[in-house]
C-alpha cells in the first residue's frame, strides 16, 4: 500500500508518499480502505517531533479518517465487508489501508459522506464533550470562545447554540470573524480591540457564565470575563504556556477552573458511537453543519501540512488517498 511516511522528524519536506507494508491485522480488527483522512495539529506536532512517538521510523501521521471495510478479523461480529466506518483515535491513518480496533470503529450512517465524517469527528467530539461534560451548556447561558473560527470554534459556536446558550466569540481577523458569525456566533470580536471591555458591555458588567480557554497565554483574561461563580475551561494552548493560577483567587471569586482532554472521555466503543451519533444526528436535522474542507490528495502531504502551519485555513484540511 501506499502511505505518507517520514524517517525525521521536521520540516513538511520531510514526508513522503512512497509504498509500503500493509499494516499488521489482529482477530479484533478491521482493516479499512481509507477515503478521507483528517489533518489536525497534532499531525504536526507529530512530524516536529514535539509529540512522543512509539517504534522506529517509518513514522505514519494521522488518527482520524473514514472509510470502507476491506477485511475483518477472526472475532470481528457485526461488522462486514463493505460496510462504512470512521474513527477519531487509530494511529497510522496516512495510508491507504488501516488497521482499525473494533472497539474504535464507528459506523457511518449512508447520509453522512466520509469527507464530513473525517472533517468532523476528533473537533466535534471534543467540542461535544467541552458542552457536555466539562461545563454542561443549559439554556440562557452566555459563553466566551476563544479562536471561534477555528475548527473547533465554529463546531463550539454551533453546538452552544443548539443547546439554548449565547455565543461570544474571539478571533484575530475580520475574515475569520465573518466565519464565526455565519456559524451562528452571537456577537464576535478581535483579538486586536479592547474584547474584555465589548465582553463586558455584551453582558452588562456581569461576565460570561463559561469560557472555552483554547489559547493558553489568555487564561487570566479569561478569569476576568468570567462572573462570579463562572467556569474556566481550559483545553488548548496554542498561543503560549498559562501562568499559574492561585487557588486563593478561586476561592474568592467562587470561579471554576477545569481541564478537558478528548482521550479522557473517549473510553469505550458505546462512548465513541453515542457521542458520534449525536452528532451526525444534528447533521442530518440541518443543525449543525461542517464547513467545506480544503482537499488535497495524500500524495501531496507536504502541500496539506504546510498550509495548515500557515494558518490561513477557516475549516478542516483533508488528504485523499
Amino acid at each position: 500500500m501506499k502511505a505518507l511516511i517520514f524517517e525525521k522528524f521536521g520540516g513538511p519536506d520531510v514526508l513522503h508518499y512512497q509504498e509500503i507494508d500493509s499494516p499488521q491485522m489482529g482477530r479484533d480488527d478491521i482493516l479499512v480502505e481509507m477515503k478521507a483522512i483528517g489533518l489536525n495539529f497534532a499531525d504536526v506536532y507529530r512530524r516536529k517531533g514535539n509529540y512522543h512517538l512509539a517504534g522506529n521510523p517509518p513514522y505514519i501521521c494521522g488518527y482520524e479518517g473514514a472509510g470502507i471495510v476491506n477485511r475483518v478479523g477472526n472475532n470481528v461480529t457485526g461488522i462486514e465487508v463493505g460496510d462504512r466506518i470512521a474513527f477519531a483515535d487509530v494511529p497510522y491513518a496516512n495510508a491507504e489501508l488501516v488497521a482499525v480496533p473494533k472497539e474504535k470503529a464507528i459506523p457511518l450512517p449512508d447520509d453522512i459522506s466520509y469527507e464530513t465524517a473525517a472533517s468532523l469527528l476528533l473537533q466535534g467530539l471534543t467540542a461535544h464533550y467541552l458542552t457536555k461534560d466539562s461545563y454542561s451548556i443549559k439554556n440562557g447561558d452566555t459563553a466566551l470562545i476563544h479562536a471561534a473560527a477555528g475548527g473547533v470554534g465554529q463546531l463550539l459556536v454551533q453546538i452552544i447554540k443548539i443547546l439554548g446558550g449565547t455565543v461570544i466569540g474571539l478571533t484575530s481577523s475580520e475574515e475569520k470573524r465573518q466565519a464565526a458569525l455565519s456559524t451562528g456566533a452571537d456577537h464576535m470580536f478581535l483579538y486586536s480591540d479592547d474584547w474584555k471591555k465589548h465582553v463586558e458591555d455584551v453582558t452588562e458588567g456581569k461576565g460570561v457564565d463559561v469560557v472555552y480557554e483554547s489559547v493558553g497565554s489568555t487564561l487570566m483574561d479569561s478569569f476576568e470575563v468570567t462572573r462570579i461563580g463562572g467556569t474556566v475551561v481550559f483545553f488548548g494552548m496554542a498561543g503560549g504556556d498559562p501562568v499559574s493560577v492561585d487557588p486563593r483567587m478561586l476561592m474568592d471569586t467562587s470561579k471554576t477552573l477545569t481541564g478537558g482532554d478528548l482521550w479522557n472521555v473517549l473510553t469505550s466503543h458505546e462512548e465513541r458511537v453515542t457521542r458520534s451519533h449525536e452528532l451526525f444526528g444534528w447533521i442530518q436535522e440541518g443543525k449543525l453543519k461542517v464547513s467545506e474542507p480544503t482537499v488535497f490528495p495524500l500524495s501531496e502531504g507536504a502541500k496539506a501540512h504546510e498550509y495548515l502551519e500557515s494558518r490561513k485555513s477557516t475549516g478542516k484540511v483533508l488528504l485523499i488517498p
